[in-house]
C-alpha cells in the first residue's frame, strides 16, 4: 500500500509541476522561472500543513501513515524538493539550532548551485 500511495502522490505532483510550468510560461513568458517558483512555494505550504497534521506534538496524528506518504513524500517530493528543504530548515530553527539552520540553508544553496554547474560541465565533456 505504501508503494502505491507513493506512486499516486508522485504522479499527481509531477503532473501538477509540469502543467504549472506550462501555464506560467504562457501567462508570464519564459524570462523568469515563475512555474518553478510557484511550485516551490506551494509545495512548501502543503508540506508544512501535511507534516503538521501528521506529527502534531502531544496530539493524535490526524493523517494516516499512508496518506502522509502520498502527500508529503509522493506529491510534495515530486512537485518540488524545495518544500522538504524549507521544512527541515524551519524545524532546525524551531529547535533553536539556528547555526545548523543557516549552515544547512547556505550549504544547500551553494552545493546545489555547484552541483548544477558540475553537471553542466560534465555534459559538455560528454558532448565533445
Amino acid at each position: 500500500m505504501t508503494l502505491l500511495s507513493l506512486s499516486v502522490g508522485a504522479a499527481l505532483g509531477a503532473t501538477l509541476r509540469y502543467y504549472t510550468s506550462l501555464w506560467a510560461v504562457a501567462r508570464f513568458g519564459p524570462s523568469f522561472p515563475w512555474g518553478t517558483l510557484i511550485v516551490n512555494i506551494v509545495g512548501s505550504i502543503i508540506l508544512g500543513f501535511v507534516l503538521s497534521l501528521a506529527t502534531a506534538p502531544g496530539e493524535r496524528a490526524l493523517l494516516s501513515p499512508t496518506l502522509r506518504v502520498l502527500l508529503a513524500t509522493g506529491f510534495c517530493g515530486s512537485l518540488t524538493t524545495f518544500s522538504t528543504f524549507s521544512y527541515e530548515a524551519v524545524v532546525l530553527m524551531q529547535e533553536g539550532r539556528n547555526l545548523f539552520a543557516v549552515l544547512y540553508m547556505a550549504g544547500s544553496m551553494l552545493f546545489g548551485l555547484l552541483g548544477v554547474l558540475l553537471g553542466l560541465l560534465l555534459a559538455r565533456l560528454v558532448l565533445r
